[in-house]
């Protein structure tokens, strides 16, 4: 019997010592995953800023957090992700984190959408109706607040003499680029920040060149505003500045199909006939010079081609329908050159 029950205390002790080692891997790795969602460095309370792209999923992510050195480990943040379900709830946008935070907080902030600011690109050529419907689209305001904030008075000195608060006001002075809006920004804010930017395009040579040609920020803008909406090719913009330059100088109707758009207050690939007898101001067939005001925000390049019409003879221009146009002198011309492009489209 004693012989027995020592074979019996050999045979359990290798189980115990397997247990044991068990026991200190499952304890060391429980550690270590514990670790790994720690901070990196809970001292360095630095902020960096990280740009998740739109469109971005979870595995890229998981990339550019680790690039930043603000994770430990890409594998065990996605396994994160996915115990929790929220691998599809990422939102991209500019945040600010520090090595000091955890993964647990990182990931919450990325999921929240808690960004420190969002960047929005107005492009050329926006009405102001659409650069509203942008910002809402992004989630940055209400239409209400947008319609607050336009109707607001803003000191600007190229805004003198327009009557504050009046429908589109504004048009064609909230100009077109790439912005940084930090979270919470009013929208009387972002506007003003638009028109900042519009007073430093405008500047102290384009001042000059509108005196020098008798032409209010207005009428500039205006004109501006119209070159941006019919010439597809940044080439064309300055010869399309001439032949609004060569009509006005002679009273000449500007019949540019952009501004019957804008007073029909919607986007259509054609023009009918019917809507060439719009009743409003902005209808350059019915009206000789320019409309009201701009039809639209125009960028740089447009406002230098306004203040810069090149000289040449030609008084009508016709779409060739690739975004180019053929230039004329004449109205008989203009005639050979739209029954040219229409045979062509047919």
């Amino acid at each position: 019997m004693l012989q027995t029950k020592l074979i019996h205390k050999k045979v359990r002790f290798p189980w115990l010592v397997v247990f044991l080692v068990l026991a200190l891997l499952l304890f060391s790795g429980w550690r270590y995953m514990i670790s790994q969602y720690q901070p990196v460095d809970k001292m360095d309370k630095t902020y960096q800023a990280v740009t998740i792209p739109s469109q971005a999923g979870a595995r890229q992510i998981a990339g550019i957090l680790r690039d930043h050195d603000l994770i430990r480990n890409e594998r065990l943040f996605l396994n994160y992700l996915s115990s929790n379900k929220l691998d599809n709830q990422l939102k991209a946008g500019n945040y600010k984190f520090s090595r000091s935070q955890t993964m647990e907080e990182i990931a919450d902030a990325i999921v929240s959408g808690r960004v420190d600011y969002l960047t929005v690109t107005i492009p050329e050529g926006y009405t102001v109706k659409e650069i509203g419907l942008l910002l809402q689209r992004q989630g940055m305001l209400t239409e209400e607040q947008w319609q607050e904030a336009i109707g607001q008075p803003y000191p600007y000195d190229f805004l003198k003499g327009i009557p504050a608060g009046e429908a589109n006001w504004l048009e064609g002075f909230l100009f077109p680029d790439t912005y940084n809006i930090s979270e919470g920004a009013s929208g009387q804010q972002i506007v003003d920040m638009m028109l900042q930017r519009f007073d430093r395009a405008w500047g102290e040579e384009f001042s000059s060149l509108a005196e020098e040609r008798n032409l209010s920020v207005l009428e500039i803008v205006t004109i501006a505003s119209l070159i941006e909406r019919e010439a597809a090719r940044p080439q064309e913009r300055e010869t399309i500045s001439g032949v609004i330059a060569n009509r006005m100088k002679i009273g000449m109707p500007l019949q540019i199909d952009a501004t019957i758009l804008y007073a029909l207050d919607e986007h259509r690939e054609l023009i009918y006939n019917a809507d060439l007898k719009i009743d409003s101001p902005y209808n350059t067939y019915t009206h000789t010079g320019l409309p009201p005001g701009p039809i639209a925000s125009p960028g740089e390049e447009s406002l230098y081609a306004a203040l810069h019409p090149e000289e040449h003879p030609y008084f009508y221009y016709v779409s060739r329908g690739d975004g180019s146009h053929e230039f004329n002198r004449t109205f008989a011309e203009h005639l050979q050159a739209i029954s040219k492009y229409n045979n062509q489209e047919k």
